[in-house]
């Protein structure tokens, strides 16, 4: 997954090499379901559920006898860690054969037991509300839905995950329907096993799709709404997306898919944008604003290097899935960091930025990082499950892709250009996921040393992903040709955090800094800024603050402020706040070895 602002996992060639054993979708402490076979399921959406926000889902089966039936839905979506319980977003659940009810239970919050009663054939339906624009659940409006798998496919307790499905779609007649899932006829999908049946998200209702031949292969956009990538931004955006394929390509070896599906939805309500890998899709929500932006094409290829990172190779604790409860891992920093360093490999080596734009893009990762409580990347992948209110919650995105910054230097370095991260990636997916089995700490730490020439890089686990300390990018960056430039900034603050109000007309303070000039002032949360100084506080009224004032340090200044429905005068004695940051430059005096360093990691070039 890909975040922006403040972004499922599944094997697919994989999935049926996996023993029957090892395969089972949840192994929760409970009943053991009938065997089932022939399962189908059909996801109705109309005009008349979409006014509803929901989705009609129906599952038939054929069982053997008297035994009890026991279904379960998934408790999450791969690639987005947290524990989601989509059961709760069921209505009207029932069980039925020839025509009359069959007598159900529930074992546990998403687990349903259903007695046959003798009957062969049995039909299971429920509403599911499709009401969350989120990228792992499900979500409709008046013309369209999107849904995962794992929000409705119902699996058998502790039976083997290698069954076939079929999936049809009822829908309007003008409506469209937009899946990774191979086609079997009009609105027919199959899926071989269940891992693959609950990878392959949908789009069904009024939306623009177009597909175009990408390195030989099919590859499809639906975007919803209709128009909302459209003409010259939707032309640019199919010229970024036949760029970023052939640089991912040539670093793994092979394209691992037949068609590939991106799958858009541009929202209001959406604050910047969120992606989610699939088998051979994947599914982005974002603000309108992000369009003709750089941040969508860098998700975008964030997700699709997710097609070999992640989707076939990962971590063995997380090989098979588990469907019933959280999956916990230490190898986020490699699965979602190190694609993130990828994806800025495909954006400057397939020519969608310059080199300056990749260094910049490096220096907000470290300016992030640093901003930062420190933590060590395992135990932030850990964390992530339960959301942790320090901050800390994704920083294994931005550090482990710095981290990976880091070992393709290095191992670029000791091998004399001779081998860079690219050979450690392609030799973990070529061992571990053609093998149909998740890479282990000694898959992943022997070939970055076999692609170091022999030169240990134990101590980057020890020092920077089991351990907390500070990135050395003054020992790093120059074996690159480059350099951290640190630039201070003296400039007056009035230490207030701001909101605009609900009719978008005034500014309300929200937070007051402790030892600011706010607070010295008097200056309490709630209050409306009207004035300051000369200046009329509206919306980005901070910059001509800063700019009016600049050398006015020590002055007095009126400060006009609404507060309990009166207008108060406070005075402000305008202070300067020193700020320092670092940017990325390249180094002038680089080495000759330096800059050929730098160079294969821009290009994806080994030239000892």
């Amino acid at each position: 997954m890909r975040l922006l602002s403040v972004c499922v996992f599944s094997f697919v060639a994989a999935a049926a090499a996996v023993p029957a054993s090892a395969q089972r979708p949840g192994a929760r402490d409970t009943e053991l379901s009938a065997p089932v076979s022939n399962l189908r399921y059909e996801v109705g959406f109309d005009r008349a559920s979409a006014r509803a926000r929901t989705l009609h889902v129906t599952t038939r089966f054929t069982t053997g006898g008297k035994d009890a039936v026991v279904l379960s839905l998934p408790a999450w979506t791969p690639g987005a860690y947290e524990l989601s319980f989509f059961a709760r977003q069921v209505e009207r659940f029932q069980a039925h054969a020839e025509g009359k009810p069959l007598q159900w239970d529930k074992l546990d919050f998403d687990t349903w037991r259903i007695v046959p009663g003798g009957a062969r054939e049995v039909t299971v339906e429920f509403d599911y509300r499709a009401d969350t624009l989120d990228n792992a659940m499900a979500w409709s409006r008046d013309d369209f839905a999107f849904f995962n798998g794992t929000n409705l496919f119902l699996y058998p307790e502790g039976r083997d995950a290698a069954f076939g499905a079929a999936v049809t779609i009822a829908t309007e007649p003008e409506w469209q329907v937009a899946t990774g899932m191979p086609a079997t006829g009009p609105r027919s999908y199959a899926s071989r096993n269940y891992h693959d049946l609950v990878d392959m998200p949908f789009f069904v209702g009024a939306f623009d799709v177009d597909s175009q031949l990408v390195q030989d292969k099919w590859v499809r956009v639906a975007s919803y709404p209709a128009g909302s990538l459209a003409q010259g931004a939707r032309r640019t955006f199919w010229e970024e997306v036949q760029r970023m394929f052939p640089p991912m390509i040539d670093v793994m070896g092979d394209a691992p898919y037949d068609t590939y599906t991106i799958l858009t939805v541009f929202d209001s309500s959406s604050s910047g944008g969120s992606a989610l890998e699939h088998a051979n899709s994947h599914v982005g929500i974002y603000t309108p604003y992000i369009i003709g932006n750089t941040a969508l094409p860098s998700i975008t290829a964030h997700e699709i290097f997710h097609l070999w990172n992640v989707k076939r190779a990962r971590p063995a604790d997380m090989v098979p899935y588990r469907y019933d409860r959280a999956q916990p891992t230490t190898w986020l920093w490699m699965s979602e960091g190190i694609t993130d360093y990828y994806a800025d490999l495909a954006l400057v080596r397939g020519g969608i930025i310059d080199s300056t734009e990749f260094v910049g893009m490096t220096s907000a990762k470290i300016e992030e990082v640093a901003a930062t409580v420190p933590v060590a990347l395992e135990d932030a992948s850990l964390s992530t499950w339960i959301h942790p209110i320090d901050g800390t919650g994704y920083i294994y995105y931005p550090k482990g892709s710095l981290v990976g910054f880091m070992l393709d230097i290095l191992i670029r370095d000791a091998s004399d250009n001779a081998a860079g991260l690219d050979q450690v990636m392609r030799g973990v997916y070529e061992k571990s996921a053609k093998v149909a089995r998740g890479f282990t700490a000694q898959d992943w730490w022997g070939a970055v040393t076999r692609a170091a020439k022999g030169k240990s890089l134990a101590d980057v686990n020890t020092r920077y992903i089991d351990g907390r300390e500070p990135l050395p990018w003054a020992t790093v960056l120059p074996l690159a040709g480059l350099k951290l430039k640190v630039d201070s900034l003296r400039e007056p603050r009035i230490g207030v955090l701001t909101a605009m109000d609900t009719s978008g007309t005034a500014v309300i303070v929200t937070d007051v800094e402790a030892g600011s000039a706010a607070e010295a002032a008097g200056v309490r949360p709630g209050d409306i800024l009207q004035s300051i100084g000369d200046i009329p506080v509206a919306e980005g009224f901070g910059p001509r603050f800063r700019s009016r004032y600049e050398r006015a340090d020590g002055q007095s200044i009126p400060m006009q402020v609404r507060r309990g429905g009166r207008d108060t005068t406070l005075t402000l004695v305008v202070r300067m706040s020193v700020s320092t940051t670092s940017r990325l430059i390249f180094d002038p005096d680089a080495s000759a070895k330096a800059r050929r360093v730098r160079r294969g990691i821009l290009t994806g070039r080994i030239d000892p």
